[in-house]
């Protein structure tokens, strides 16, 4: 009985030795493949997320509703007003669109004059998050 053992072990043992330099590991070599138009929708978001820092700033709320009345309604800002940033942000159930990021109360209540003359409904706001 204790020759089988030893058989076994012996024989396993051999096979270990004689199999074992022909066994490899498996290849390091990674191909990553990336769409170029994530890179492209990547910086649009860094973009977006420099603008939004709304915890210090004023804004003004010139919509809020529809997903596709607030692109227009943004397009619209951005032609007329060209040197105020203007974002749409999405609170459920509705997409506001929001422009500036006015420092101070009294710079916000300048700029809202002249958007009142063409937005209706328009809001100062301090948003926080």
């Amino acid at each position: 009985m204790r020759i089988i053992a030893y058989k076994k072990i012996f024989l396993s043992s051999l096979l270990l030795v004689v199999l074992a330099p022909k066994m490899k590991a498996q290849d390091q070599n990674i191909t990553v493949s990336q769409d170029p138009k994530f890179e492209q929708l990547l910086n649009e978001k860094r973009k977006i997320n420099t603008s939004l820092t709304v915890n210090d700033s004023y804004k003004i709320q010139i919509y809020s509703g529809g997903s596709e009345n607030a692109k227009k309604t943004l397009n619209e800002f951005r032609q007329e007003f060209t040197t105020i940033d203007a974002t749409i942000v999405f609170n459920t159930p509705n997409y506001k669109v929001w422009v500036g990021n006015f420092k101070t109360r009294i710079e916000a209540e300048r700029n809202l004059t002249n958007i009142k003359d063409r937005y209706k409904n328009v809001l100062l706001i301090k948003p926080s998050r």
